[in-house]
């Protein structure tokens, strides 16, 4: 596939590594000469120094039979405007934008073809939000993936000392909960893989990854580790976009605080926040947290743009007594350094928002693609098409399908005839049926060609 991703920032760049490994012919485009040498000294890509608006450097890129352009500037509308001038000037198939500004994301109208024609697009503020506020609903979780729009929902632990199932086989859960259905779809052992077998004993501190339907997720946890009460106070330091977005999903349910060291936003949040107290003032000031009570707060969220203070706020909220500390950190060198110890969960948006691009990059119906262990494995929604006879999934009984090597089928998401579905854990006897939803757990990324073709229906369907 030729691909042109325009911005060589930690979005474009990460999206540029992930893709080039898959053997895709990728050209990247930036005003910033030093980004982009440093980027193509790393990875096999074309790089070109100018506007990614402007036609002739688009040209330059190779626009003329480029499959796909994905616009991940800073700017919305340099963004924007790339995307017409593909369409306008160069028919590009598919057009994928990073827009940040509400203002433009709250007009549906404005993003088709007779308007602004882009196909899909990425808000990274909002996806990170949606994740964060996922992981106060689970308690106690590392990570929480929604699969067929929150249906079946994939969620991390670490399993701790004490919990019914650790020192147990796996197969113990099926006896211990009959009534509940689950499958472990992957466990990390000392930041290791190990593909999970009904044998394979659960040791503590394990990162167990299990699916399961949504209402049964709290039942599954309470088997690795003590179940958490539910969070009721929060506190948020930094007001930007997604401290704004997370603190309007989350004051309906909570206490919400935050804190916020900008007179002029502190301003803007309170106008635009209705139950959320704003303060200002720096969350890396101990009188200011101890003034807050921070000793009786449920979590701590970090989400300035600035790494090190959100480093910093956490580990003393941490000290002062918070319950829980989540911190936003962009470098993914520092994400691996601070999760685990003082800092609960390090949240990198990269890997957030790149699941949501490799969903339409792929090859094969991918429904959802979520980017797991920095990168290095993946949790995929792919729908079966086809009959026995032009697939290789449809018809067959999962324990008959081969899978490439780390692969493995956690549930299925099947749409019943009143229009409403049912998750289906993976067991061996289970049928792939055509139209189904396939959710697959893949620890080794480098298979993922092997995944798509399995998916591919053959010429006899047509």
């Amino acid at each position: 596939m030729k691909i042109i991703i325009l911005g060589a920032g930690q979005v474009g760049g990460s999206l540029a590594e992930h893709l080039a490994s898959e053997a895709n012919d990728i050209t990247v485009i930036d005003t910033n000469d030093v980004r982009l040498r440093e980027l193509r000294d790393r990875i096999d890509i074309g790089v070109v120094t100018g506007e990614g608006s402007h036609p002739d450097v688009l040209v330059q890129a190779g626009i003329e039979d480029a499959d796909l352009l994905v616009a991940v500037t800073s700017n919305d509308e340099i963004n924007m405007v790339a995307c017409q001038v593909a369409h306008s000037l160069f028919r590009t198939p598919t057009k994928i934008a990073r827009v940040r500004s509400n203002a433009y994301l709250t007009y549906d109208k404005l993003f088709t073809d007779t308007a602004i024609p882009i196909d899909v697009l990425i808000s990274p503020e909002q996806l990170v939000s949606d994740y964060i506020f996922r992981l106060i609903e689970q308690p106690g979780a590392l990570q929480v993936l929604d699969f067929a729009n929150g249906k079946a929902q994939l969620v991390a632990v670490k399993a701790y000392h004490g919990g019914p199932l650790v020192g147990q086989e796996l197969r113990f859960l099926r006896q211990h909960m009959p009534n509940v259905d689950t499958r472990v779809a992957a466990i990390y052992r000392r930041n290791r893989a190990i593909v999970p077998h009904g044998s394979t004993v659960i040791e503590a501190d394990d990162e167990v990854f299990f699916i399961a339907g949504k209402n049964d997720i709290r039942a599954v946890m309470s088997e690795l580790r003590r179940l958490e009460t539910a969070y009721k106070r929060v506190m948020i330091a930094g007001g930007g976009n997604i401290g704004l977005r997370l603190a309007k999903k989350l004051e309906g349910r909570y206490s919400v605080r935050v804190v916020e060291h900008n007179e002029r936003r502190c301003r803007q949040l309170s106008e635009q926040l209705e139950r959320s107290i704003v303060l200002q003032g720096n969350a890396s000031d101990q009188d200011l947290l101890l003034d807050e009570n921070i000793e009786d707060t449920d979590v701590f969220l970090a989400l300035t743009n600035d790494d090190e203070a959100n480093i910093m706020s956490s580990m003393l909220a941490k000290r002062l007594g918070a319950r829980k500390v989540m911190a936003l950190i962009n470098n993914p060198a520092y994400v691996d350094l601070v999760q685990g110890g003082e800092i609960d969960i390090a949240i990198s948006p990269q890997t957030t928002t790149i699941g949501s691009l490799l969903t339409h990059v792929r090859r094969g119906d991918m429904v959802n693609v979520h980017s797991l262990r920095r990168g290095a494995a993946e949790a995929i929604e792919l729908i079966a098409h086809g009959d026995s006879q032009s697939s290789k999934v449809v018809g067959r009984a999962l324990e008959d399908i081969d899978l490439p090597e780390g692969a493995n089928i956690g549930a299925i998401v099947r749409e019943k005839d009143d229009e409403t579905s049912e998750v289906l854990i993976a067991h061996d006897h289970l049928v792939v049926e055509p139209g189904d939803h396939v959710i697959v757990f893949l620890l080794h990324k480098q298979h993922i060609r092997d995944l798509e073709k399995l998916f591919q229906v053959g010429f006899t369907f047509f």
